[in-house]
């Protein structure tokens, strides 16, 4: 057990020297407590990811293949896009404490990860990387729901994301633009999964960072038609109805709990 809960630790460091030593002295990041530097690279991931994805985005929807994707009167204005960065980096150091959080209970033993997929195999691993992402969609699902539906944490939490609920307002950039305590909520399914289900530890750090490209295509008006996926298309609608479309990564719980609404069947003047 102890050689294992090593090779976490040695896994952190390791991440942590790339980011950190590439970036600042030795004699600045080094010293610094474990868990600190974690967060600080995290930190330092997390708005890189958003800001490459946001960018890139923005620009091939926006002007590379301007009114191909997007009409031009749904392209948000520069102000509102601003808006959303502004509310997002005031959340991301909240939002970067949580994978944070998530690897010192790994590294403490607390969770069921593992360090290597050889600890498993392949055929188990696959396994539990299913299981796992249906857990992640269904706590993702009723935790969003819930922010909805319990009027408190609607007015004082999600209010804040859903000021952002028309086309020419959603950006890829409103993908993180929430209240720090809502965005954290969640994404808390990632780590509650880590104490019921094996969990290879790298592939739970890569899916975390992953919410956030993902997060931001959902938020670029664009209807993808991948079913069964939860693309575009179907979360303009929640954000125009507030009571459709909960869903993350696919439409299945909104399918299996009576809240899909579909962005070709249901034209949003049928379902507002």
């Amino acid at each position: 057990m102890e050689d294992q809960l090593q090779l976490f630790f040695d896994e952190t460091n390791f991440f942590n020297s790339i980011v950190l030593g590439s970036l600042l002295p030795d004699k600045l990041w080094k010293p610094l407590p474990h868990f600190l530097q974690t967060w600080i690279r995290n930190y330092i991931g997390g708005t890189s990811v958003y800001f490459i994805s946001g960018f890139l985005w923005c620009f091939y929807i926006y002007y590379w293949k301007r009114n191909i994707y997007v009409p031009k009167d749904a392209i948000p204005s520069r102000k509102a896009m601003l808006l959303q960065i502004i509310v997002a980096m005031k959340a991301m150091p909240w939002y970067c404490a949580l994978p944070a959080v998530s690897e010192f209970l790994i590294e403490s033993g607390w969770t069921r990860c593992f360090s290597r997929i050889s600890d498993v195999g392949w055929p188990a691993y696959l396994v539990y990387l299913v299981v796992y992402l249906v857990f992640v969609e269904f706590g993702i699902y009723w935790m969003h729901r819930e922010l909805h539906d319990i009027k408190p944490l609607y007015k004082y939490l999600h209010a804040t994301h859903h000021i952002y609920n028309k086309e020419n307002t959603l950006s890829p950039f409103a993908g993180l633009a929430f209240h720090p305590l809502d965005g954290i909520l969640q994404a808390i399914p990632h780590v509650v999964a880590l104490f019921m289900i094996p969990t290879h530890f790298m592939t739970h750090i890569v899916l975390l960072f992953i919410e956030a490209i993902w997060t931001a295509n959902i938020h670029d008006c664009i209807h993808g038609k991948a079913w069964p996926v939860m693309g575009a298309g179907y979360h303009t609608i929640h954000h125009t109805t507030y009571r459709h479309n909960y869903g993350h990564y696919t439409i299945w719980m909104d399918w299996m709990f009576g809240t899909l609404r579909d962005p070709i069947a249901d034209s949003p003047k049928k379902v507002m």
